[in-house]
């Protein structure tokens, strides 16, 4: 049987987008049997992390599996040593690797020489594993998937990307307001809108966050600022002004519209300074469902026939 990897959303089908996310919501009622019983994931990070490493660990763990954090600086992948050599490596120790990486060209190409499954933990395109939590929260804190306005404020980034994709494979539309030159990359729109033929979907782009908060009932935002663009802070800063989340701007969006953000959130910049505690956020929900969507992906790619 061949290997499968997941580097983006659309390694899935619509159809198995939902049916993850229905697995999902019933291991996080509790895990039955030990679908990983006997395999290791090994856990290569190139960037610091909190939720996506400790959610990774845990989740082996409850899958009965043995993780092995490996971070960029005891492995110098590309550097050190060769990225296809350490694909190659790990394949002779591990049943999956989960990579986390800054540029996705790395993880592409661990994939194509690793003869194991490879995950995208994050890469400067991509964050899937964020995305399929996004949908679980959304699906447990709205009445349909279907149909859905999903409202995302600011930078077209690596979560915007995935979580469009991600939208348009359940039938959501998704509307992000950016200003002129961080919108969603044009590949990934064609994606998106391919993903969304003969649905309701809609993939929109504006500038105005008032415009793409109308009628939401998802409002999302991201920072300003993600790791790896340091340098262009003070611009980033500057150029985001007005493109603050804030309970005056959710006034906008549908009456008991959700909000959401993937963490870690940089208070007084993509987001007011009370946002977090905002009655109808669901942030902490969110970062809880990464174990879940995470449980539910390794399940799929290294747990055996009977996983339902």
């Amino acid at each position: 049987m061949s290997k499968r990897d997941f580097l983006s959303i659309t390694d899935l089908s619509p159809q198995e987008v939902t049916d993850l996310i229905l697995r999902a919501g019933k291991l996080k009622g509790g895990v039955q049997g030990r679908p990983l019983a006997g395999k290791s994931v090994a856990m290569l990070f190139e960037k610091p992390s909190l939720r996506t490493r400790v959610s990774f660990d845990v989740a082996v763990h409850q899958l009965g599996g043995h993780p092995i954090y490996l971070s960029g600086d005891e492995v110098g992948l590309g550097g050190r040593e060769a990225v296809s050599d350490v694909a190659r490596v790990l394949s002779r120790y591990v049943d999956l690797v989960v990579a986390r990486t800054y540029s996705h060209q790395t993880l592409q190409e661990l994939a194509a020489y690793a003869s194991v499954p490879v995950v995208n933990a994050l890469s400067d395109v991509e964050h899937p594993c964020q995305a399929l939590a996004d949908i679980l929260t959304m699906n447990e804190h709205t009445t349909a998937l279907a149909g859905l306005r999903i409202a995302y404020i600011g930078d077209g980034n690596n979560v915007a990307a995935s979580l469009a994709l991600a939208a348009s494979s359940v039938g959501a539309s998704f509307v992000i307001a950016s200003p002129p030159g961080y919108e969603l990359p044009s590949d990934v729109v064609r994606r998106a809108e391919a993903l969304a033929v003969g649905s309701a979907t809609a993939i929109d782009q504006v500038t105005r966050p008032e415009e793409a908060v109308e009628g939401a009932d998802v409002v999302y935002t991201d920072v300003w600022v993600s790791m790896g663009q340091e340098a262009e802070t003070e611009k980033r800063l500057k150029e985001f002004q007005g493109y603050q989340v804030s309970p005056s701007l959710m006034e906008r969006a549908k009456p008991g519209a959700i909000f959401m953000h993937p963490l870690p959130a940089h208070r007084g910049e993509e987001v007011s300074e009370d946002m977090l505690d905002y009655p109808r956020s669901v942030v902490f929900d969110q970062t809880e469902n990464r174990l879940h969507a995470q449980k539910a992906i390794l399940e799929l790619l290294i747990g055996g026939e009977s996983t339902h």
